[in-house]
């Protein structure tokens, strides 16, 4: 059960009403609707991060399920499951990646085992990123690229603690899906 409740319909203030014109948007939008000023912002920031661009939608996948999965955001891996999922992650990596802690040995590829140890320094561990996995995830990525899939997990992280701390609710779809994939 969320700790607030998520703005309804009825109920949605004038600032917030595009983002429920196409029927429920979801928990995160219903629960920033509280704040609309907060909300016109933060959609379109998020929107940006965590949507399209040149970074391949699998490799987002990888940073957003992994992060969850490091800060335990139970909302954030159950969603995040069902997307990675559809843009291709087969159902053993998806299970590496919320629950190994040396998911390495799945992802056999350089660029993306790079990945992986820089989400796991980045989310998983406080300080600095040691330069080892610095100059690992450098061989393999552009800075553009470096720089994109440490916002997408920074953004992640953010979203992490909101919809951990507000106890956000997965959708009734997405635990569907999860328990017909089993893995709900």
């Amino acid at each position: 059960m969320s700790r607030i409740e998520m703005v309804e319909p009825p109920q949605v203030p004038l600032l917030a009403r595009r983002f429920f014109d196409r029927g429920d948007p979801g928990p995160i939008v219903a629960s920033l609707a509280h704040v609309p000023e907060l909300l016109e912002v933060a959609m379109p920031f998020i929107g940006a991060v965590l949507g399209p661009s040149s970074l391949a939608l699998r490799l987002k996948e990888i940073v957003i399920l992994r992060t969850s999965s490091l800060l335990n955001c139970r909302y954030c891996i159950n969603s995040h499951t069902v997307a990675a999922l559809d843009c291709g992650l087969s159902r053993g990596e998806v299970l590496a990646l919320r629950c190994e802690p040396d998911v390495g040995s799945t992802f056999p590829d350089h660029r993306e085992s790079a990945l992986l140890a820089w989400i796991d320094c980045v989310a998983g561990e406080a300080g600095a990123v040691p330069e080892e996995v610095s100059a690992r995830l450098a061989s393999q990525f552009s800075d553009a690229e470096i720089v994109e899939i440490t916002l997408v997990a920074g953004t992640t992280m953010m979203l992490n603690r909101f919809c951990t701390s507000l106890m956000l609710p997965s959708t009734p779809e997405t635990m569907k899906r999860l328990s017909e994939e089993g893995l709900a």
